[in-house]
């Protein structure tokens, strides 16, 4: 804590640092970014813990909301607790002056709200945190995204105009590809931004479903070039993280989705995780399973541009893992592209009589590639899919770097500050 923030805790009172749940849209970016572990979750709200929260900031750029940065003057003895927050459908009102002064507290005794400071790693740590690397600004050539144009108190509609299973038929693990059709509203997207989707119905407590957030997976003039619509990569969920049996609510909801069904969208959401456009910059791509959906966005929109001869791009290099082939949504279509333009690397971790191979894997197998595209400042960086890859990706850039001879301290913190890394895993 700052000097600031110790005086105020002296003082029996704090700014306490409180998520809106009303235009929270769940997509766990706060809680996945805090280097502290303040922020937590249950199947309703996000929520700080006022006594873990050391008003670092560190959340608060990469929130693509503006939900995260919310703050109470609240007495220490009266700070609301994670079991309050929990319950909450909106956020309680400031106290009043009035209020304070009866629990003893003067207006000069409050807390200004702590300033933007980056945390900091501990020399010699041992754990290593990936996320530090993570770059919260977008590409100096990036276009401008536009974000928040519809909050979930205004969702607008959309209306779907495909639904295709592009998982091998017979296969469990459905993956399907969605394209919804905004007609006359205004909905600019870029590739790399997200919506989210507001399932019908009410939850087990009786309270209307909040919307799921779900990357684009078409390029900026549409899934159908010069129509007002976008394409989604959703996987049905039928079971969680440690394979037990649930039905995910907004997976199922957009799966069995028919054509001319008309649907709750919000968003868009997202202004850091956006491609170059300054001709030669290059793009290495790091995914694993609907992680491919803005992939696929970046490569449409370079495959557009080189067809038209309008733009004169550099490398395009992706590394792909699934757990097996046919799990790989557009496996087909992205073989068709030609190695002259997509340098195309698929990891799978669970083809029957083979060794588990992840994408970091592949990574290493092709460092001398990468050693070249991580000394060049024109390369950008994408990773998106589980949160488990991350760690594994950047430490395969790091040794990648480290074994060429280069200083990944230098390179690390100039792929952030440049906006040259971005993160995007869930």
């Amino acid at each position: 804590m700052g000097h600031t923030m110790e005086m105020a805790v002296e003082a029996g009172v704090i700014r306490q640092h409180l998520i809106d749940p009303e235009i929270c849209i769940r997509c766990n970016t706060c809680e996945a970014t805090c280097p502290v572990g303040a922020i937590t979750h249950d199947d309703r709200n996000y929520v700080v813990r006022a006594d873990v929260c050391n008003g670092c900031m560190a959340c608060i750029s990469p929130c693509p909301t503006g939900s995260i940065d919310n703050w109470r003057t609240m007495p220490v003895v009266r700070a609301y607790s994670i079991e309050e927050q929990l319950t909450w459908d909106e956020l309680p009102t400031e106290l009043t002056p009035e209020q304070l002064e009866a629990d003893g507290i003067v207006a000069t005794d409050a807390p200004t709200p702590p300033v933007v400071a980056q945390p900091v790693a501990e020399p010699g740590a041992a754990v290593f945190n990936s996320a530090q690397y993570g770059a919260m600004t977008p590409p100096w050539s990036a276009a401008h995204a536009y974000t928040n144009l519809y909050p979930p108190k205004s969702p607008t509609t959309a209306t779907v105009v495909g639904n295709f299973n592009c998982t091998e038929a017979g296969f469990d693990n459905e993956t399907h590809h969605v394209v919804l059709d905004f007609g006359a509203m205004p909905f600019p997207v870029l590739e790399g931004q997200s919506i989210g989707i507001v399932p019908p119905g009410v939850d087990a407590h009786g309270k209307p479903h909040f919307a799921r957030q779900y990357s684009i997976a078409s390029p900026r003039n549409g899934e159908r070039p010069g129509y007002n619509n976008i394409s989604l990569t959703v996987k049905r969920v039928t079971e969680d993280h440690l394979g037990k049996p649930v039905r995910g609510v907004a997976s199922n909801y957009v799966c069995d989705l028919k054509v001319g069904d008309k649907v709750q969208i919000v968003g868009p959401f997202g202004a850091s995780f956006l491609m170059p456009n300054h001709p030669k910059s290059h793009i290495v791509m790091i995914c694993t399973g609907t992680g491919s959906a803005p992939m696929r966005a970046m490569t449409e929109w370079r495959r557009r541009l080189r067809k038209s001869d309008k733009f004169e791009g550099g490398k395009l290099m992706l590394f792909f893992g699934a757990r097996t082939q046919q799990e790989l949504p557009y496996f087909g279509p992205l073989q068709t592209l030609p190695k002259d333009f997509i340098d195309i690397n698929f990891a799978f971790s669970r083809t029957a009589g083979e060794p588990k191979r992840y994408v970091q894997d592949v990574m290493r197998e092709r460092a001398a590639d990468l050693a070249l595209l991580l000394k060049d400042g024109q390369t950008h960086f994408y990773v998106c899919g589980l949160k488990s890859m991350e760690e594994g990706v950047v430490l395969a850039l790091r040794d990648v770097a480290v074994d060429a001879g280069l200083d990944w301290d230098h390179i690390g913190a100039a792929l952030k500050k440049e906006g040259r890394l971005h993160l995007e895993t869930y």
